[in-house]
């Protein structure tokens, strides 16, 4: 045993488990699966807690050539679903000894300085939105390992996504089961293929459906621009009975629409949106809306990043998202 005062070694570690220094390298650089046993490395990792040993990081990265660094590409943070996405990257990556470096971009400001002299020197890869296209572009992270999130995968690359066009489904079965027939899609004035793909699916089911109209609207994603936009739509030609909305805050500023022309909602219109913020059920009625899983999201983003890292082929399964049927949904009056 070491004394308290001399930090402890690998072979220390190795010693207290009783298993040879190449098997604590196993499992403390976590690549033990398959090589040795999942007691051993337990009695490893208890080794190493009991005697306070700290792998010597820079060491290691140096002789790995690796920063253990991951640039987290956003469009923005002000709603708490990317802060979700960065909690879920971080949580996987602190398990994998990997840190995460968040990169706003927010919308009308352009992205940020390149806050590295080189991103290609200090980062080992590179996990971005399609909503943040242009500053992953800006700091050159399209010639690192990369994962895009919410991205077509049939552009050839490295994506995780969830199932967004399943959402979609979801919400106008829901609406059409309820008699609906004549629709107003609130759509985010992004470009992002994540919202090409809602308003594709919305139409596509729809259009099979004998006496549906569809009418379309784009607003800037933001409680008062969509109030803007939806009132101007429910104000022009036909009253819809369902408003379709692309996300959340859309949703929350087509019910102040609704409010400001005496409109109810649910009893003189149905409204639906995307994501399951926090807002959904602060406002009244609460929203019905498909709940993306923002942390599984992000999680699954590392996941993929990594095994992209060591030369594996991530899974391509798109991640399964709910409806929350709420109070903000009923029977065409």
């Amino acid at each position: 045993m070491p004394r308290a005062s001399v930090r402890p070694t690998s072979r220390d570690v190795a010693r207290e488990a009783g298993v040879s220094q190449a098997a604590v390298s196993l499992v403390l650089g976590d690549k033990w699966r398959g090589r040795v046993s999942e007691a051993t490395a337990e009695r490893v990792r208890e080794a190493a807690r009991a005697l306070g040993y700290r792998p010597n990081l820079a060491a290691r990265n140096l002789r790995l050539g690796r920063t253990r660094t991951v640039l987290l590409v956003v469009p923005a943070l002000t709603t708490e679903f990317f802060a979700g996405v960065y909690t879920g990257a971080a949580r996987v990556a602190s398990r994998h000894g990997f840190g995460v470096v968040l990169y706003p971009s927010p919308e009308g400001i352009g992205p940020a300085r390149d806050p590295f002299a080189s991103a290609q020197a200090a980062l080992d890869g590179v996990i971005a939105s399609s909503m943040a296209a242009e500053a992953l572009t800006a700091i050159r992270g399209d010639q690192l390992p990369l994962v895009m999130l919410d991205s077509d995968p049939s552009a050839g690359g490295t994506t995780v996504n969830l199932d967004i066009a399943d959402g979609v489904q979801q919400i106008t079965e829901h609406l059409l089961g309820l008699g609906h027939r004549h629709f107003l899609h609130l759509g985010a004035d992004v470009p992002s293929w994540t919202f090409e793909v809602r308003a594709r699916e919305l139409e596509a089911r729809l259009r099979q459906v004998p006496g549906t109209s569809l009418r379309t609207a784009r607003s800037p994603i933001s409680i008062k621009g969509a109030e803007a936009a939806a009132g101007a739509a429910l104000a022009a030609g036909d009253r819809p009975t369902a408003v379709v909305c692309d996300d959340d805050q859309l949703a929350a500023g087509t019910y102040k629409a609704a409010r400001r022309l005496g409109l109810r909602v649910p009893a003189d219109l149905s409204v639906t949106g995307m994501d399951d913020l926090a807002l959904a059920t602060a406002i009244d009625p609460e929203l019905t809306t498909v709940r993306l899983d923002a942390e599984l999201f992000g999680e699954r983003g590392m996941q993929a990043l990594l095994a992209v890292l060591e030369g594996e082929r991530p899974s391509g399964t798109d991640i399964p998202v709910h409806l929350e049927v709420r109070g903000s949904t009923t029977r065409v009056p």
